[in-house]
């Protein structure tokens, strides 16, 4: 727990360090659409749609070419595992990684990005004659990448995938330890 809670810290650290930069845009060109910012908040609507899991985040451009990520899931499932047969996850989360943009296109760029991400709560689900539950509290370190569009000054959108590793005994025996994710993202750029 101590190492959970020490990566944490460290994570928010360079968070807090991110604020103090100032950038341009992410797509490294000059193209009047895309504008001038410094953030992004944004959603991943389509894991909300398919999953009913609330996944928001907060990007902040250190430069051209790189931003830190900081997200929070709510109601976070292992992988895409359903809520069938009473099952249910009573678990959230909380992720930071670093995005690293490369290509030129005047409308968006490919990035990619590692992450850490420390989930918490539990796993249930019906056993004979009694509710089993599972501890899903775990640390996990992933990799992604992904494609974003700015299709305005303000707006930018695109699909990513990711693959993580949990460092939890309990989520390996009961899952597995290797853990796939994707999503759709909307942001809002300020």
């Amino acid at each position: 727990m101590k190492k959970s809670i020490l990566a944490f810290l460290f994570a928010s650290s360079l968070s807090f360090s991110a604020f103090s930069q100032q950038v341009i845009s992410s797509s490294g060109t000059s193209n009047p659409i895309v504008g001038t910012f410094d953030n992004e908040i944004k959603l991943n609507f389509l894991n909300l749609i398919v999953l009913g899991s609330f996944e928001v985040g907060y990007e902040r451009f250190l430069s051209e070419s790189h931003s830190l990520d900081l997200q929070v899931h709510i109601n976070d499932r292992f992988g895409y595992n359903s809520e069938d047969d009473g099952k249910t996850y009573k678990t959230n989360s909380i992720q930071t990684g670093m995005n690293f943009y490369f290509g030129n296109k005047p409308s968006g760029r490919f990035h990619v990005y590692p992450f850490l991400k420390f989930r918490f709560g539990d796993f249930e689900e019906a056993g004979d004659a009694a509710i089993i539950t599972t501890d899903m509290t775990a640390f996990i370190l992933g990799a992604g990448f992904g494609y974003k569009w700015e299709v305005s000054e303000h707006f930018a959108f695109g699909p990513y995938a990711s693959i993580a590793r949990n460092f939890s005994e309990a989520v390996s025996d009961k899952f597995t330890a290797i853990e796939p994710n994707a999503g759709f993202s909307l942001g809002y750029r300020f």
